[in-house]
């Protein structure tokens, strides 16, 4: 007996043989692989922050003073020029930039302690590609920085700030506020693969974060800095994030670099460390 194919069941296949050849059915495939593993880790991640969440009430402190203390006094005296922006305004989205480089700088510390504990042994042995585990970690990075922002925005809010609460800009500040958590954290776990120690870690981490805070227009327009500081600041990816955050966060907020510019580089900068910190992640054990 003679079996009858339907054209278009031929014509189906015959697509379906042509895209494999060109590897796009595969592409496809890898992506959505390494997209499933990547959110699988950064779920892992989520779950210690929603069991204790004490580290995001404790690190509310900080940024809190800022806002209150340091801003209040400077706003009051009128001592930074910040043209036609209050400097309430101008301050706000770089303690927002602040908090996040300061959760994020000291995330590595996780992957040494999971080092001690065994997991990254057993995480190595899996077939996770390295950038997935990298990447993960990175957007748990970013959910706490998403809490932070919105403690800040409330803090923000209640001191008179002029916050910009279109969604498009919203949807911008948390973006942004992912990229800087993903970048610095990242960074963060290339240090930890360096040293390899809690000790040496943490001196490395408090060294940075005063310097990377201070050589951006967190608090203060790089204008007015000295030429050497001027380029130091344009280097540091701090003045990006902030840059960003001030546009969007802010009603009529002015940008320096413009918002694509700012993401450009906050992409770049985060696609070069995850690269980096894949390619390390299994010195840690050595």
């Amino acid at each position: 007996m003679a079996i009858v194919k339907r054209p278009e069941c031929d014509e189906w296949q015959g697509g379906s043989v042509r895209l494999q050849r060109l590897g796009i059915v595969d592409y496809f495939g890898v992506l959505a692989n390494f997209a499933g593993k990547t959110l699988t880790i950064a779920e892992l991640e989520a779950r210690k922050l929603h069991h204790d969440a004490t580290e995001l009430i404790t690190r509310t402190v900080q940024p809190a003073l800022w806002l209150l203390i340091f801003g209040e006094v400077l706003a009051s005296v009128r001592a930074i020029p910040t043209g036609s922006l209050p400097y309430m305004d101008f301050m706000a989205p770089g303690i927002l930039a602040q908090s996040v480089l300061f959760i994020a700088i000291f995330y590595g510390i996780a992957i040494i302690w999971e080092r001690d504990l065994g997991i990254i042994h057993k995480l190595l042995a899996t077939p996770t590609p390295r950038s997935a585990l990298v990447l993960g970690k990175a957007l748990s990075a970013g959910e706490r920085g998403l809490a932070q922002a919105v403690i800040i925005y409330v803090l923000a809010f209640a001191l008179g700030v002029h916050i910009s609460w279109a969604p498009l800009d919203l949807i911008g500040v948390f973006a942004v506020v992912i990229l800087g958590s993903a970048l610095f954290s990242t960074f963060s776990l290339i240090i930890a693969c360096l040293v390899k120690t809690r000790e040496r870690f943490m001196g490395i981490g408090q060294v940075l974060t005063m310097p990377l805070f201070f050589a951006s227009n967190a608090i203060y327009p790089i204008s007015i800095m000295p030429r050497w500081l001027q380029v130091i600041s344009q280097a540091n990816p701090l003045t990006y994030e902030v840059d960003a955050l001030r546009t969007l966060m802010i009603i009529n907020g002015p940008s320096v670099y413009g918002i694509g510019f700012d993401f450009l580089f906050l992409i770049a900068a985060c696609s070069i460390n995850v690269g980096v910190a894949s390619r390390l992640y299994p010195r840690v054990v050595i």
